[in-house]
């Protein structure tokens, strides 16, 4: 039997609000082995998240909550006939030490597990960390290392060794009789330096205002400096979808890099980094991240419902190479746009699980032989098909791993760092899941659209997709007594910000892709250690440091940009403090039907009010500190100059522009 997340009420409306619970709708917990997880509050900053969140609950009180348990009702009774074992392994407790070695296997630093870390590899990571994340690592290195001790197993290396500081556990006497390491001491001192940011204290909330998004500095040392000064003295309260803060990335001189900008090469690295910077941001605002054990799969039969996304891909791909969503969901999304999006109660009201169910076993059949109809299917029976084959997975979309940490989410007290956090957790995902939820998000986005036909507010639309994204039948654990409302709610409240802050949540931090461009430098570079080329390579660090900022005023440059899949021959492009992406494509183009070069492929120019536009191509960065990025057309190429002057340039078509050749 599948087991809810949320056990089924009865609804009721009473003194004209809906939605409200009278006494009698009390909700037992005897029947709720699923949990949303909480974050145990830790510091000052986490003592506000009740109120808070208390706050943003009674904002709720006018927003319905019926469509949340209605959907989990439908759940139970599409699910109560069927007798399945859970898709994931129970989850077991981990014993002390075992979640903060699977943590730094996670973040790429499984070196510091053995006896013998290699100098290099700490070099390569750790120099990119700055000093709340340097913090995060060390303060997980010395919880495993006194479990350790504790089972009285082989030694692992010292913290001390790896940051050139003492545990907070070691005696004075352990204190005085080892030194610090020179390398990380001066590394961890070069990074706070490198990393002191302006102050936060003063960004108190103004409702109904735009507000900045800063994604040049990291995450935790922005909420470190708002802890030195004032915190947020206004509440953040639920709200309508219109009456939602507006936030805007500011456009640095770099521009803005989104997911699907970076090369494959530079994306693998960016979960691990993510990793580090939002456990250093709840270690800030003390909060525990939690996270589930993985556990294997279990193999299934079925070709579509139930199947692992890996698999799906895989399959799908031999068909269609480079499929980054499941072709079955494309459909489901497709026939939903195109007949579903006016319909009143789309994704609400419920289709007849009959017929769902037949559907299902028809799709296993026909769908990859082209043979199913989707006309003569009813959309609220796509709709239940969407539903189910999104809870269906045999790992949550959210994955197993960090659902919990999705979850808790709600327990940040304030809207811009809970988005921060979001933002991470995308960045962690698999890519096959993050691709899957955005298609997903996408869509729903487009049913909150058309909510003057269809009904359905940002809010409707939350509250019915959250139990299916949250409620998981491999994750059975029990729900704290009272706090079903609260987590319903939580839950609800957490794929509003997904749905609505899609954009940004897409977006890859600037300071994270810096991290990626010095990793490269690093890795790219092949030192011997030893005690007596450390100091030389310090001193190297900041010589070539002093050179970028000396190379960094000149006030002009000549630069050759290639565009080999059209032309023959690079533009030549005179770069200065004002030159953009945007003005290189136009002189591009503009050179291109005025001067006659040698054109290898005919180009798709678009033409406007008799104008040519570039829309249609991109100016890639390749090579030097990273792998491939398609870069903004905002981005000031100088400066990029400047930050990676060995890359080429390189003219692409836009992929999402059909090719003419």
């Amino acid at each position: 039997m599948v087991r809810m997340l949320f056990p089924p009420v009865w609804y009721k409306c009473h003194s004209g609000q809906p939605g409200s619970l009278s006494s009698a709708d009390a909700i037992s917990t005897r029947h709720c082995p699923w949990k949303m997880n909480q974050l145990p509050p830790r510091s000052p900053v986490a003592s506000l998240a009740s109120e808070n969140t208390n706050s943003r609950v009674e904002a709720l009180d006018n927003l319905s909550m019926d469509s949340f348990w209605l959907e989990v009702e439908n759940i139970k009774q599409s699910t109560e006939a069927e007798q399945e074992e859970c898709s994931l392994a129970d989850v077991k407790t981990q014993e002390e030490g075992e979640a903060e070695a699977e943590w730094l296997q996670d973040a790429g630093l499984s070196e510091l597990l053995g006896d013998v870390a290699s100098d290099k590899d700490k070099l390569v990571l750790l120099s990119t960390l700055t000093r709340t994340q340097a913090a995060a690592v060390q303060r997980r290195l010395d919880t495993y290392s006194r479990s350790r001790r504790r089972r009285n197993k082989h030694p692992v290396r010292d913290v001390r060794d790896i940051f050139g500081v003492g545990s907070s556990e070691d005696s004075a006497a352990e204190k005085e009789e080892s030194s610090p390491d020179p390398l990380w001491h001066n590394l961890r001192t070069s990074n706070t330096q490198r990393t002191e940011t302006p102050d936060y204290s003063c960004t108190v909330r103004n409702p109904g205002k735009e507000e900045v998004f800063n994604m040049d500095v990291a995450y935790s040392e922005q909420a470190a400096v708002l802890l030195k000064g004032s915190f947020l003295s206004e509440s953040r309260k639920l709200k309508d979808g219109n009456a939602l803060t507006r936030f805007k990335i500011p456009k640095g001189r770099l521009g803005v890099t989104r997911i699907g900008d970076l090369s494959a090469q530079d994306m693998k690295k960016i979960p691990t980094l993510a990793l580090i910077e939002l456990t250093a941001l709840c270690d800030v605002l003390g909060f525990e991240l939690k996270r589930n054990k993985a556990a294997k799969l279990k193999t299934t039969e079925k070709r579509l419902f139930g199947v692992p996304l890996n698999t799906l891909l895989e399959n799908d791909q031999k068909l269609l190479p480079n499929t980054k969503v499941p072709l079955l969901l494309q459909a489901l999304l497709s026939c939903l746009e195109k007949r579903g999006l006016e319909t009143e109660g789309i994704l609400r009201v419920s289709g007849s699980q009959t017929r769902i169910k037949s559907l299902e076993q028809k799709l296993e059949r026909d769908f990859y032989s082209g043979l199913f109809c989707w006309d003569e299917v009813h959309q609220n029976d796509v709709s239940g098909l969407l539903k189910r084959f999104i809870r269906e997975l045999p790992a949550p979309l959210l994955t197993a791993e960090y659902l919990p940490a999705f979850a808790a989410v709600q327990n940040i007290p304030d809207l811009k760092q809970r988005l921060q956090a979001l933002n991470l957790l995308i960045l962690i995902l698999p890519e096959s899941n993050r691709n899957t939820l955005k298609a997903l998000l996408e869509f729903l986005s487009k049913v909150v659209a058309r909510e003057n036909n269809n009904k359905m507010n940002l809010w409707n639309v939350s509250t019915v997709m959250a139990p299916n994204l949250f409620m998981h039948k491999g994750l059975p654990n029990k729900i704290p007594e009272g706090k079903e409302k609260q987590l319903a709610e939580g839950a609800a409240d957490v794929v509003r910000m997904m749905i609505h802050y899609q954009d940004l949540l897409w977006t890859v931090s600037s300071f994270l892709v810096a991290q990626v461009r010095k990793l490269n430098e690093s890795s790219s570079k092949r030192y011997q250690f030893c005690d007596k080329r450390i100091k030389h390579l310090l001193r190297k660090i900041h010589a070539d440091k002093d050179k970028v900022e000396k190379n960094q005023g000149e006030p002009s440059k000549i630069v050759k940009v290639h565009a080999s899949l059209l032309l023959k021959d690079s533009l030549e492009v005179h770069l200065n403090n004002a030159t953009r992406v945007a003005d290189v494509l136009r002189q591009f183009q503009k050179n291109l039907c005025q001067n006659g070069w040698n054109i290898v492929n005919t180009v798709n120019l678009l033409k406007c009010n008799n104008s040519m536009e570039c829309t249609n191509l991109l100016l890639y960065e390749v090579g030097g500190n990273i792998g491939e990025h398609c870069l903004d057309p905002d981005t000031y190429l100088l400066d990029l100059y400047h930050i990676n002057p060995h890359a080429e340039w390189i003219i692409k078509q836009n992929p999402s522009y059909p090719r003419m050749f």
